[in-house]
């Protein structure tokens, strides 16, 4: 739940903004859905990449297969 202010503005939610991926400078639309509720979606449609997208990634060529089980091994 949230409180409109004098000026009509609310604050969304921070569970909502991670669920939408809204970040400050994210455009959002509101709109009627066909049961009459209201429905507010990302409107630039571009995905800020998630905190786990964030930490994804890999650090280059790395090992093969045979080296790794080497140094696991104490041979290398």
């Amino acid at each position: 739940m949230t409180t409109v202010t004098a000026k009509g503005q609310v604050t969304i939610p921070k569970a909502v903004r991670e669920l939408l991926g809204i970040v400050p400078g994210s455009e959002v639309e509101f709109y009627r859905a066909a049961d009459g509720s209201v429905v507010i979606a990302r409107a630039d449609r571009t995905q800020s990449a998630s905190r786990f997208k964030l930490l994804r990634g890999h650090a280059g060529k790395g090992l093969d297969t045979d080296s790794i089980m080497a140094m696991t091994r104490g041979d290398a």
